[in-house]
């Protein structure tokens, strides 16, 4: 099997080599794993693509890439520079520092990459772990993912869901705060939304006296509804959440139909 994999954290996080020991379990002995990852952290950048300037790349070894550009931007590049010759077989981005369960989902570049995967036809898959009080100082907090992770991605891919929608399936998968061995197993749900959690800004005054704002996340811990990822991935399981493109709120059209 041939596998790319990219991240938002950047070449250089923790995530990414624990993505590339999953990647190299299910490529097998005779797959190829290439990397084509950002040059620096992109994280909190969704699906964008640099569609202004261009993207510089460089080669940090065997087929491992650095790309100064987001997520969406790797993919393309592997997809399209890297792998040009040999298209990958499926995409794997993260495995991300902290949850994308719930809203985090919409802001992530981690799916952004599978996002982006999903539209080059490809299946693709986010990976993150949450982290929270029992893995968080844990000498390895992605234990979860690395034990569990290439198990998922492989029972998803033998499932083989139909997808003859117009839109490719792409899979979010979170890892819950916990240790591997107080994984509680897999629950395929819907995503989820932490009510009254929202991102906010914190002003902060530099000595120069110009004023910053940094973007500031919510609670994490807030449980969403039965059924839904974050509350999934609080009570211990691994969340799986079959994602599409498609961002029509279909449930409204109906109700629209007059204004024509």
């Amino acid at each position: 099997m041939r596998i790319l994999i990219t991240n938002d954290d950047g070449i250089n996080a923790p995530g990414l080599t624990v993505l590339e020991r999953i990647a190299a379990e299910l490529a097998g002995p005779d797959g190829e794993v290439w990397c084509v990852a950002p040059a620096f952290e992109q994280s909190g950048v969704g699906h964008c693509i640099s569609y202004t300037h261009p993207t510089m790349i460089a080669q940090m070894g065997e087929r491992r890439f650095a790309a100064e550009g987001s997520p969406a931007d790797c993919v393309l590049a592997g997809v399209h520079d890297v792998m040009k010759d040999a298209p990958p077989e499926i995409i794997l981005s993260g495995v991300n520092r902290g949850n994308n369960s719930a809203e985090n989902a919409l802001y992530s570049g981690t799916l952004g990459a599978a996002i982006e995967g999903a539209l080059q036809g490809i299946p693709s898959f986010a990976l993150s772990q949450f982290l929270g009080p029992k893995n968080f100082t844990a000498e390895d907090p992605f234990e979860a993912a690395g034990v569990f992770g290439a198990d998922v991605v492989r029972k998803i891919l033998d499932a083989n869901p139909s997808n003859d929608h117009a839109y490719g399936l792409f899979y979010n998968v979170n890892f819950p705060p916990v240790m591997a061995a107080d994984v509680q197993g897999v629950r395929v749900v819907a995503q989820g939304l932490r009510t009254g959690t929202r991102f906010s800004v914190e002003p902060h005054n530099a000595p120069s006296g110009r004023r910053f704002l940094w973007a500031k996340g919510g609670d994490q811990t807030v449980m969403t509804s039965e059924g839904t990822d974050a509350e999934a991935n609080l009570n211990g399981y691994i969340s799986v959440t079959p994602m599409r493109a498609d961002l029509t709120a279909h449930d409204t059209l109906a109700a629209l139909k007059g204004i024509e």
